[in-house]
């Protein structure tokens, strides 16, 4: 980390799509108020995102000129959750935002931390887990993008109701395991990870010094608007509510 930075803020899950306009523009608002040196955004940041090519269509475009103009102000990065990744290297440079490999080490006010996006981590969700392996294959995604741009976005929304229809169905929505978590931590040499996913906002304890630090999701669209951040500075994380 560069010696200059003094503040690291941390989101996720925003789910940016044409549906979400406030939400978009809560986002604009914190990019251009937020007094970060970087901004880490940890995946589902779009609703969906069915290739690079979608970028030039008309909210799309308009999230890239949004990206864009903040990599000016601040250093943006980007991890792919399980909405969002298949941004590829045309949109990250479109945007002006570096990828961050899943999961991250980053060195920072001297303490590791770990940083997940938090969906491999769902241990006991196992069809999902199962469609996480074959979606993030090079073969999987080079089928599917060869596909008409129209045709992908037809598949992307049969495979978001088909998901939202078996969330329906459970009585309780899979969270991170603990056990996984743990060895993460141990095998990384850090003490605290932090990640989004499960729109849980809060902080565990996992074991003696070992934590985890779950982002907010954001919906600026209802009478009862929410979205948080993490914000890391020398003095510690601290949570800010944006709504």
């Amino acid at each position: 980390m560069p010696a200059e930075w003094r503040r690291l803020d941390f989101l996720s899950d925003l789910h940016l799509s044409p549906d979400t306009p406030a939400t978009l523009a809560a986002l604009a608002a914190h990019l251009q108020d937020s007094s970060a040196e970087a901004i880490f955004l940890l995946g589902d940041i779009f609703e969906v995102w069915i290739g690079d090519d979608a970028r030039h269509q008309d909210f799309e475009a308009s999230c890239v000129e949004l990206l864009h103009a903040a990599s000016q102000r601040h250093t943006l990065f980007f991890m792919a959750g399980n909405r969002d990744f298949l941004v590829g290297p045309d949109m990250l440079a479109a945007c002006g935002m570096q990828a961050l490999a899943d999961p991250t080490v980053l060195n920072a006010f001297g303490q590791r931390w770990l940083l997940s996006h938090g969906d491999a981590l769902c241990m006991d969700d196992k069809p999902y887990q199962a469609f996480r392996a074959q979606a993030r294959s090079a073969a999987w995604q080079a089928q599917f993008l060869a596909r008409p741009l129209e045709e992908r976005r037809a598949l992307a929304r049969q495979m978001r109701e088909a998901s939202q229809a078996g969330q329906a169905e459970m009585s309780v929505y899979a969270d991170l395991d603990s056990a996984a978590c743990v060895q993460w931590l141990q095998a990384s040499g850090c003490s605290d990870l932090i990640h989004g996913h499960t729109h849980r906002p809060a902080r565990h304890e996992l074991a003696p010094g070992l934590r985890r630090h779950v982002l907010s999701d954001w919906d600026f669209e209802g009478a009862k608007p929410r979205g948080d951040l993490l914000r890391l500075r020398h003095a510690g994380l601290r949570r800010i509510d944006l709504a």
